[in-house]
């Protein structure tokens, strides 16, 4: 026998041999002994570190609380977490008993699978149901988020199963919901709205005379000259009256409690309407003097009722963001108002003064002019038309309720029309075929009301609401058997769409080709070509970037002033993070991408955030980066880099939890309990290495510590908002920076110490800066891989990876490994998997 099975060989018969207290019958050799030798010594009945007792733990793998409690044991042994110390396991050892335990607990998970699924069935979260209420109605401005509960996250993500429960409560709200959507979508006029023009020209055009700011907010010009500049409001009794050859000119960005609109617009009706006007940028220079633009100024309208302040209603953008150029011109755009709201001007990227709270800066005073003056836009006309008539009446959204009965809704028969309409409906809402069984309980709904005395309309509004909140509605269902195609259509559909399938993919559900991998294949990229594929991208960044909160924490206005109600920016991040990774989907980029890219997509504000090259205009245009840009990838774009900061500091230990559990993969495990956070020292006393280093003293916290604080030190170069910095910024120490911000208010922060962006990972690598560390990060492109194959699951299944899944998970990286793990073949490799497909996937990977 060779020395080296030889000595393999009398090791694994000296564990067999043990004498052990474990439930040695249970666990399979030569993990017993193993975990008796290495782990019982901690995890014993007296002593239960960590709240296990392996002495009492029986082996039973068909107790779900069990089976995931050997799965933690083996997962914390495979990382080496277990034994704290890792060279008190041998490596022979280690691999050993990760595959003795692996194999039987891989055995009986892919066993559940086989006969229950991967999951239980899944509620729609509230962002699908109400874009399948949308497409459903055809009712795009359909917004019923208020109404519906926020739902649980798991693992980065709001559609997992376990965490979509349904209370009495919940039901209620997705019973007023659906009643609303209803409303919505049913007319009562026999003929449209009528629409309406209106126009408004010179000092119409502004429903106040005076704004937040002082009068270089606002003013009106004749021949780009101030007129009127002392009049705050209309005389007493007099009237607008059109005048052409007057401008507004304003020069602020939104901002409580600045609200400015067009005189008496006001929508009569809710819909959209049609808004054209004339423009151009200017500069405002001394003595309330307009001169031609040098630049584009991006605006946007925002739909409000005519209310004083922000907070008394919710306001948004509508109408999509305007350029306007320096030479004057017509823009024209279609805005949603709902009845009752009218249109703010909503400049973007400009000054938005604000009272200071403290009195040393005066009333809302404006800041000073940058060199060149400051830019603006001067409004010459606008006129709004509307609402917009359907091509239709009564409109689509009135015609998939009741189909040609008119607005009146009324039959000869109401209860023959009842059933079939009914069935036409259900057959329109429902995504895969419902037996009459199923039907039974809605009809007799439907009827008892008619029965009753109820109105036609209103009996099928019952029937119809029962349904979409029904589990035939409310609930996707796991795909189980090969000759169902409609489960493929619905989960490729929500996962690539956030909706319904569509008329093309349930026709090749009903045909039962969705199996067929070339077919599937076809339609994932047919969905992720089309305009569906936005809910995605935006969802799921939302998810698993937390891009929902990238308006979270505003900046500490003392130390980063130039950040304050900059609106603008923040937008803009997040427009960029998007439009990025949609490219890295739809150009099929290598996954290492996610960490750094020679391009970035930036507009003007972004470019000059990230000290690159001018960039006009607020769309995103792709540019190529320097070679010595420290941007490029997810790991250094704004929006990451704010979200794992907290508007004060950057502190590295955040930082490097955030990147290595959102973008490696490799969580670390929460803090012991007590154990205070690192809270760099604003003043510039202490620099975070030093206080880093206390913080870690201990064996116990340096070990985790290690695992991510040196990637969050090579970030260290970006501050909050992650622009470059060469060094900190303090209250006290260093040199001092004084002026005025963009609200108007004074500031005055210090230069503090250098940064230092060097440091070591944990298996020994150092790096200088963060060049360095995007290159040892880019060495583990599978792990980056990994990580995102199992976002990409859990987002389209809606059950985590299971132990079960592991081996095909890793079938799928091998079979990407020589492509360099590109995403969309990554995406497509899960969609065609046992995961994606079920247990009986037929012919997917035939």
């Amino acid at each position: 026998m060779h020395p080296i099975m030889q000595s393999t060989f009398s090791l694994f018969l000296g564990l067999l041999l043990a004498t052990s207290v474990l439930h040695a019958d249970e666990i399979p050799a030569p993990a017993a002994a193993l975990l008796e030798r290495n782990c019982v010594g901690c995890h014993d009945g007296s002593s239960k570190k960590g709240n296990l007792d392996l002495t009492s733990l029986d082996f039973d793998l068909e107790d779900r609380a069990t089976q995931d409690r050997w799965i933690q044991i083996h997962d914390r042994i495979m990382k080496g977490e277990m034994p704290p110390t890792p060279n008190d396991l041998p490596e022979s050892e280690r691999a050993l008993m990760v595959t003795a335990l692996r194999r039987p607990l891989a055995a009986a998970d892919l066993a559940k699978i086989a006969t229950s699924g991967r999951g239980p069935m899944r509620r729609l979260n509230r962002i699908e149901f109400q874009q399948n209420l949308r497409d459903l109605l055809h009712l795009p401005h359909l917004d019923i988020l208020d109404r519906l509960p926020h739902d649980r996250q798991s693992h980065h993500c709001d559609k997992v199963s376990s965490s979509l429960d349904m209370s009495r409560l919940q039901l209620m709200a997705y019973l007023d919901a659906v009643e609303i959507a209803l409303s919505s979508a049913i007319v009562s006029t026999k003929d449209p709205p009528p629409v309406e023009k209106l126009r408004v020209e010179g000092k119409q055009l502004a429903s106040k005379w005076y704004l937040a700011g002082g009068r270089e907010s606002l003013f009106f010009t004749r021949d780009s000259k101030g007129i009127d500049l002392e009049l705050r409001s209309p005389p007493k009794g007099q009237t607008n009256e059109p005048d052409p050859s007057v401008e507004l000119a304003l020069f602020r960005s939104p901002g409580w409690p600045y609200a400015l609109w067009p005189d008496k617009v006001i929508a009569h009706t809710s819909g959209e309407y049609r808004v054209r006007f004339s423009a151009r940028s200017v500069v405002q220079l001394k003595d309330f003097v307009l001169q031609i633009g040098t630049r584009s100024v991006p605006m946007t309208f925002r739909a409000r009722k005519p209310t004083n302040h922000d907070i008394a209603e919710n306001v948004r953008p509508t109408g999509g963001i305007i350029d306007i150029l320096p030479e004057q011109r017509v823009y024209e755009t279609v805005v949603y108002l709902q009845e009752g709201q009218t249109i703010e001007y909503g400049l973007l990227g400009l000054p938005s003064p604000q009272i200071d709270a403290l009195g040393k800066t005066g009333y809302y005073r404006y800041p000073p002019f940058p060199e060149g003056g400051q830019p603006g836009v001067a409004f010459q006309w606008l006129e709004i038309e509307g609402p917009l008539s359907p091509e239709t009446w009564p409109p689509a959204s009135h015609r998939v309720l009741f189909d040609d009965l008119g607005v009146e809704v009324k039959s000869d028969n109401p209860q023959a029309e009842a059933k079939r309409l009914l069935r036409r409906f259900i057959e329109l809402a429902a995504r895969e075929p419902v037996p009459e069984e199923a039907i039974a309980p809605f009809e007799e709904l439907i009827l008892g009301e008619l029965n009753s005395g109820e109105a036609l309309a209103e009996a099928l509004q019952s029937g119809y609401q029962a349904f979409l909140c029904s589990n035939l509605s409310l609930y996707l269902r796991e795909p189980m058997t090969s000759d169902n195609h409609f489960t493929i259509a619905n989960r490729l559909s929500h996962f690539l769409t956030n909706s319904r399938p569509d008329a093309e993919l349930i026709m090749l559900a009903q045909d039962q080709k969705l199996r067929d991998p070339t077919t599937l294949r076809a339609q994932a990229q047919r969905l992720i070509a089309g305009d569906g594929f936005d809910h995605f991208v935006r969802h799921f960044t939302n998810s698993w970037l937390n891009l929902s909160e990238l308006r979270r924490d505003d900046p500490n206005v003392r130390l980063y002033p130039e950040y304050r109600l900059d609106d603008y920016l923040v937008e803009s991040m997040g427009r960029e993070t998007r439009a990025f990774f949609a490219t890295m989907i739809r150009e099929n980029l290598p996954v290492d991408s996610l960490i750094d890219a020679d391009f970035a997509f930036v507009n003007d504000r972004l470019a000059r955030h990230y000290g690159l090259d001018e960039v006009k205009g607020s769309n995103l245009q792709r540019v190529d980066l320097p070679r010595s840009s420290p941007y490029g990838g997810l790991l250094t774009q704004a929006s990451v880099l704010k979200l794992s900061a907290d508007g004060t500091s950057t502190s590295p230990v955040l930082r490097g939890v955030w990147i290595m559990d959102r973008l490696i993969g490799q969580p670390p495990p929460p803090p012991p309990p007590g154990i205070p956070a690192v809270e760099p020292d604003i003043r510039g006393a202490q620099t975070i290495r030093e206080l880093i280093a206390k913080h870690t003293a201990s064996k116990t916290c340096a070990g985790c510590h290690a695992k991510f604080d040196p990637v969050g030190l090579a970030l260290e170069n970006f501050d909050v908002f992650g622009a470059w910095r060469a060094h900190y910024r303090g209250l006290e120490a260093g040199g001092r920076v004084s002026g005025i911000d963009r609200a108007g208010h004074d500031f005055s922060y210090t230069i503090a110490s250098k940064v230092d962006a060097s440091g070591r990972l944990a298996d020994g690598r150092q790096f200088d800066n963060i060049h360095d560390l995007k290159t040892l990060l880019r060495d583990d492109s599978r792990q980056i891989a990994r990580n995102l194959l199992n976002q990409f699951t859990v987002y389209a299944t809606g059950t985590p990876v299971r132990f079960g899944d592991r081996a095909e998970i890793e079938s799928i990286l091998d079979a990407c490994a020589n492509n360099d793990y590109r995403v969309r073949d990554l995406m497509m490799a899960l969609i065609n998997s046992r995961i994606f497909l079920g247990a009986n996937q037929g012919m997917a990977n035939q």
